[in-house]
């Protein structure tokens, strides 16, 4: 007889967005379509739309615990304790030393090596200059390690690079780590520092990949015939996962059941998409979880505002659920920008409180709809209320060919 699966549940949320620093306020800009893109003058690049988050940095760690830390480590910081409050969970609930920390990046340690070699050009690049925080600072662990310190979590820590597709690839590790029994709670998600990486920004630019506007709130636009590029964001949003039974004996208000998720790779080209590997990890998902595409009530696309990004992605979705009439679609990169490794994890947060008001928040920026990107159902401008809202797919894709997909249900 087959044995059944432990089944995983989201219980607390934290989030650092560019536009809010908890759920609530989130979710109510999200429906409103309120962006607060900001545009950054960046050195030796210059100006630039961008996300910023604006969050309480020293609510649980000092001013100085953050100055030897990093950014990264400063988001995690704060969103793991918040998911923690949210889920109503003292840190010692669960043995310390069998909680795990899975942080999803899409890269790390770009801005400290950026920060020290303009500090050392100050000195005629006398290597003297460098800190010698450095290496602890840009080592791929260490947001998750900077979480651990702070909570003093004695546990597995580390982080998963799956480039854009890497807050979706934190939740299935600590998904499959809580049910292979190697912790019994999870803190797992995303985080992003790119806005204080120059590099980044040059590098979109030089891919032809960089979106702009007059108004910073209108340089990221899916699925418009004028979309010109990505609007970079940092963020971050971590999540208590639990085994349900474990949730329900401590009375634990649960967000959702996560039920599906898929991972596979283009093996193709190293930035271009290709919309039939997205097409079936969609499809490996919904295998797993045992749904059909009727199922799906939302869809949140990963669409970042390039053209050939978002034709592959809605060829993808048309391939798997064009026949299906109750799946509506919606964008949440249209309002905060690409938070990169944190992106997938934020849009989902974004989305998970549609399962108790049933709205599927707005993409927008879309004036002039692609014809290559026409769906049924999608959401432009204004929510959509549904008469229930139970299943919801979120995608999220990367660069060398990653693709991540991860299905939640409203737990009932």
């Amino acid at each position: 007889m087959e044995t059944q699966l432990p089944r995983i549940v989201i219980t607390g949320i934290g989030l650092a967005a560019p536009n809010a620093d908890n759920l609530k306020t989130y979710r109510e800009k999200l429906l409103n379509g309120v962006s607060e893109i900001t545009e950054i003058d960046l050195r030796y690049f210059g100006r630039a739309p961008a996300g910023i988050c604006s969050f309480q940095e020293t609510k649980y760690r000092k001013k100085k615990e953050n100055k030897r830390g990093t950014r990264a480590g400063c988001l995690g910081v704060y969103c793991a304790n918040e998911a923690l409050a949210d889920a109503g969970l003292d840190i010692d609930h669960y043995k310390r030393s069998r909680i795990g920390v899975y942080v999803g990046l899409t890269e790390h340690g770009t801005v400290e090596t950026e920060n020290e070699v303009y500090n050392i050009s100050q000195y005629d690049y006398n290597v003297d200059y460098w800190t010698h925080h450095h290496n602890p600072r840009t080592v791929l662990n260490n947001p998750a390690g900077e979480i651990t310190m702070n909570l003093g979590i004695t546990g597995p820590h580390y982080s998963i690079g799956a480039a854009c597709a890497a807050g979706n690839a934190s939740l299935i590790q600590g998904v499959q780590m809580m049910r292979l029994g190697e912790v019994d709670m999870a803190l797992a998600g995303g985080i992003s520092e790119s806005t204080g990486s120059f590099g980044i920004f040059a590098s979109f630019q030089a891919q032809g990949a960089l979106g702009s506007a007059p108004d910073p709130r209108e340089a990221c636009r899916p699925f418009d015939n004028s979309r010109d590029g990505i609007v970079v964001s940092e963020g971050a949003c971590i999540y208590v996962l639990e085994r349900l039974e474990s949730a329900l004996a401590r009375n634990a208000a649960i967000y959702a059941e996560i039920i599906g998720y898929g991972m596979n790779s283009d093996a193709r080209d190293y930035v271009l998409p290709f919309h039939e590997r997205q097409a079936e990890c969609m499809e490996l998902a919904m295998e797993r979880a045992g749904i059909t595409p009727d199922d799906v009530d939302i869809i949140n696309t990963h669409a970042t505002g390039t053209k050939q990004g978002d034709i592959e992605e809605c060829k993808a979705i048309q391939q798997v659920f064009g026949q299906s009439d109750n799946t509506y679609i919606n964008n949440t990169k249209s309002i905060i920008g690409h938070a990169m490794g944190a992106a997938g994890v934020l849009e989902l947060a974004g989305n998970l409180p549609a399962f108790q008001d049933n709205m599927v928040h707005p993409s927008i920026n879309c004036r002039d709809l692609d014809p290559e990107c026409k769906l049924k159902n999608m959401v432009f401008n204004e929510p959509v209320t549904l008469d229930s809202v139970d299943i919801i797919l979120n995608n999220s894709f990367g660069m060398v060919g990653i693709n991540s997909v991860i299905i939640v249900k409203k737990y009932q």
